[in-house]
C-alpha cells in the first residue's frame, strides 16, 4: 500500500474509534457549543459601541476555542494514550511509517474541527440570528482555519511527548487551553480590558490571532475598532500562525517518542 492509502485507512480507523467513545464525542462537540449558548444567552442582549451583538462576537471567537480544543487536546491526548498502551510501539514494527500514522491522526483532527466549526456556526445562526458572511470572507476563513488546525495539531503532537501519564493528559492539556481563552479575546472582548502585559503574552500564542481572524470573517468591517491596534491585521494573523506551524513542527521533531520509555 502507498503512504497515502495507509494514511487514509488509518484516518478511517481513528474516526471510527473516536465515534465509539460517546464521552469524547459529547465533550468535543457539545461543550464549546454549551459555552457559546451560555455566554450568548447571558450577554446576548448587549451590544458593543459599534452596535455588534455580543452573541455574534462570542460565536466568531468561540470557533477559535473549538479548533484549539479539538486539534490540540485531541491530538495530544490521543498520542499520549497510544504511546502508553503500546499502540505506537506495535505500529513501529509494522510497514506503516510514522508519516502515515500522523496523517491519519491529522485527518481525524481535521474532520472533527470542521464538524465543530459547523456546530458553532449553526448555533450562532439559528439561536443568535448571526448573518452568514459574504462569499469573499469564506476564502479568508479557509486559510485561517487550515493554519489554525495545523498549528494546534503540531503543538499537540509536541506537547504529548511531555505528558508522563496518559490518564491525566486531558486535564493537563486543558489548563493552558482554558487560560489562553481568557487572555486571547475569546471569553473577554475587547482585549483592551486586559492589562498591557497580558495583551503582550496573549499576542505570542496563536489563539489570539485565530480568534481575531475568525472575527474578521463573521463581524462587520467597522468592528475592527474593537481589536488591538484598531485593525484586523490579517497579515499578522497569517504570520503568527505560520510561525507556530514551523515552531510546532520543530518541537515535534525534538519531543516525539514512540514509547513512554524512549528518551
Amino acid at each position: 500500500m502507498s503512504t497515502l492509502a495507509m494514511s487514509t485507512s488509518r484516518g478511517q480507523v481513528e474516526i471510527k474509534s473516536f465515534l465509539r467513545d460517546r464521552t469524547a464525542v459529547i465533550f468535543t462537540f457539545f461543550f464549546p457549543a454549551l459555552l457559546l449558548l451560555l455566554f450568548g444567552t447571558i450577554f446576548g442582549s448587549e451590544s458593543t459601541d459599534g452596535g455588534v451583538a455580543v452573541s455574534r462576537i462570542f460565536t466568531a471567537s468561540m470557533i477559535a476555542y473549538g479548533v484549539m480544543t479539538t486539534a490540540f487536546v485531541t491530538m495530544g491526548t490521543g498520542l499520549a494514550l497510544d504511546r502508553e498502551d503500546g499502540t505506537l510501539k506495535r505500529l513501529r514494527g509494522t510497514p506503516m511509517p510514522a508519516t502515515a500514522y500522523l496523517i491519519g491522526k491529522a485527518l481525524l483532527v481535521l474532520v472533527l474541527s470542521i464538524a465543530e466549526a459547523i456546530v458553532l456556526i449553526l448555533v450562532g445562526v439559528l439561536v443568535f440570528d448571526m448573518p452568514l458572511p459574504p462569499a469573499a470572507n469564506w476564502l479568508a476563513f479557509s486559510w485561517i482555519f487550515v493554519l489554525s488546525v495545523v498549528a494546534c495539531s503540531l503543538i499537540g503532537i509536541a506537547v504529548s511527548g511531555l505528558v508522563k501519564n496518559a490518564r491525566n493528559a486531558g486535564a493537563i492539556l486543558n489548563v493552558p487551553v482554558v487560560a489562553l481563552q481568557f487572555i486571547s479575546g475569546v471569553f473577554i472582548h475587547p482585549m483592551s480590558q486586559l492589562p498591557d502585559w497580558l495583551e503582550t503574552v496573549a499576542s505570542i500564542f496563536p489563539v489570539r490571532w485565530m480568534a481575531q481572524g475568525f472575527r474578521y470573517v463573521f463581524l462587520p468591517s467597522d468592528a475592527s475598532a474593537q481589536e488591538l491596534g484598531g485593525t484586523w491585521n490579517l497579515g499578522g494573523v497569517a504570520l503568527v500562525l505560520g510561525i507556530w506551524c514551523v515552531v510546532g513542527l520543530a518541537l515535534c521533531l525534538v519531543t516525539f517518542r514512540w514509547s513512554s520509555r524512549d528518551k
